[in-house]
């Protein structure tokens, strides 16, 4: 079960799809973080999801707010994922140990072996503030995110 509104989000570091370490902690007393999970790299709805998101860029990455896209493909995958389509947020791996950070979060799919569509608004302090969890084949209104954001 995902963890709830109100609950201090779980800190993590993660290798983004340039190897550079992203660690929750570091955009704490910084920015608001909309920390995404995604099942997988190069899928349909996994791809316009993040792609959305990208053509919307400046309302989920800017002075105030960090985006950062995690599934628990290989960081290897997520490189090649984000050149392809033009991600210039940060798109980080769960890879290993596998879905550490999914499963922290309440949002891993043991069956599968994947991250569920999880979001989770996290405020400056830490704390989870919004959070919409959907299955696999269903896609997330980004405008929720937006709505959820106007609130902070």
């Amino acid at each position: 079960m995902a963890i709830e509104v109100g609950t201090k989000a779980p800190d993590f570091e993660l290798k983004d799809q340039h190897g550079q370490t992203v660690r929750l902690a570091d955009f704490r007393g910084e920015k608001n973080v909309v920390l995404l999970f995604y099942p997988f790299s190069f899928t349909g709805v996994c791809t316009g999801e993040l792609c959305a998101l990208r053509d919307e860029l400046p309302k989920f990455v800017n002075d105030d707010v960090q985006l950062l896209a995690v599934s628990n493909d290989s960081p290897f995958t997520q490189r090649v994922f984000s050149e392809q389509e033009g991600l210039e947020y940060p798109v980080l791996s769960d890879f290993w140990p596998h879905g550490e950070t999914s499963r922290a979060y309440g949002v891993f799919e043991e069956e599968k072996g994947c991250a569920v569509r999880g979001t989770f608004i996290i405020d400056k302090e830490g704390v989870v503030r919004w959070t919409v969890v959907n299955g696999l084949p269903d896609a997330r209104d980004l405008n929720d995110y937006v709505k959820a954001l106007d609130t902070l």
